[in-house]
């Protein structure tokens, strides 16, 4: 099975052209194209992010067409994000998607853009396939789940207030580096003096309590308003001092630090409570190089395998959401044409994570 793949959640416009099986899927093509404008706003603006998508989007898909050597008329499926994101951006995707197969004939698929993210890891590392615990953390969600098979997701925790990356670029913000923060975290973070002898800034480890039990409602879930809070004030008490440009590479890595040992910490209590082996990391947030490591050497002592994706599967692409897409169509999963752009949706197959654990 060949499929198109097409992504406009936010600002990235995206194609891509994935073949094969849900079991050894090959990446064709793929075709990102970046909106820099919004680094100029600090943020993603919807209302230019959807103006760019229109601009952006017929070059994208055909040069992802052309890249793979194939027409549209060849193809078995066109696979859309559907949701969640931008409404207007969205609308962009889906309507050239849905147009695309009902002048060529071909059938289309709706994907959600989470479920995307869970199979990215899968076209780089055939591995990467369930069972295994997945953390899911980008700009707008932090999301912990346990994966049995593909199509079955428990919700285990989430972020109570800021996404992970949203809190990378709210901190990146207060420290005077540029959007999106996470990168520019990481660099900065990484030049400062080992924490270990006492010269980076300690910041609370949120909802990390030594003696949490599974059943405590917070015992996977996140949250990373008061770390950003403490971030403000540390940021606040340095320029009072004068001494801000000393102390702005020490308060990034205490911050980054903090986010790192709680995602960490988090998804080994999902993993051992469900048995899970495996380990897939998705979203912007998992090309964080202190994270993946972290994450590595925490499950290093129990034998547990750390998946991740390089940077250009990790951010939004189309890429992804072809391969969700051709999973959804080898079960048949054909969309009615009046299926349309929803701002938050739930993943197809989710289910609440119940009380009763396994080990």
């Amino acid at each position: 099975m060949r499929v198109l793949g097409i992504e406009t959640s936010c600002d990235e416009t995206s194609a891509a052209v994935v073949s094969g099986t849900p079991d050894a899927m090959a990446l064709e093509s793929l075709v990102i194209l970046s909106q820099d404008v919004h680094r100029l706003f600090g943020g993603v603006v919807p209302e230019i992010a959807s103006r760019q998508h229109l601009t952006g989007i017929v070059p994208a898909v055909d040069a992802a067409l052309r890249d793979a050597g194939v027409r549209v008329g060849e193809l078995d499926a066109i696979a859309v994000t559907y949701a969640p994101g931008l409404v207007g951006a969205l609308l962009v995707g889906t309507s050239y998607a849905k147009a695309l197969a009902y002048t060529h004939d071909v059938p289309v698929v709706p994907v959600h853009h989470l479920e995307g993210h869970l199979f990215a890891t899968l076209l780089e590392h055939a591995n990467a396939a369930p069972p295994f615990t997945a953390l899911l953390v980008s700009g707008g969600h932090t999301l912990l789940l346990d994966v049995p098979a593909w199509g079955r997701y428990t919700l285990l925790g989430q972020t109570r207030d800021d996404a992970a990356g949203e809190a990378f670029d709210k901190v990146a913000k207060l420290l005077g580096l540029p959007y999106p923060g996470g990168r520019p975290i990481e660099q900065l973070a990484a030049t400062a003096e080992n924490p270990e002898h006492g010269h980076a800034h300690y910041f609370a480890r949120p909802m990390l309590r030594r003696r949490a039990v599974v059943t405590d409602e917070d015992y996977y879930d996140c949250s990373f308003s008061g770390l950003k809070t403490a971030v403000l004030h540390a940021v606040r008490a340095s320029e009072k001092a004068g001494t801000l440009d000393h102390d702005r590479a020490s308060i990034a890595r205490g911050f980054q630090d903090a986010v790192i040992d709680t995602l960490v910490e988090k998804t080994y209590r999902a993993a051992k409570a469900h048995r899970r082996g495996r380990v897939v990391l998705g979203g912007g947030v998992a090309c964080n190089g202190a994270l993946q490591q972290a994450m590595r050497e925490r499950f290093a002592g129990r034998g547990g395998d750390v998946f991740a994706p390089s940077p250009r599967l990790a951010t939004d692409n189309a890429a992804m959401i072809a391969a969700a897409g051709l999973f959804r169509a080898m079960r048949g999963e054909w969309a009615d044409p009046s299926f349309t752009a929803q701002a938050s949706l739930p993943i197809p197959g989710l289910v609440s994570h119940s009380t009763t654990h396994s080990g």
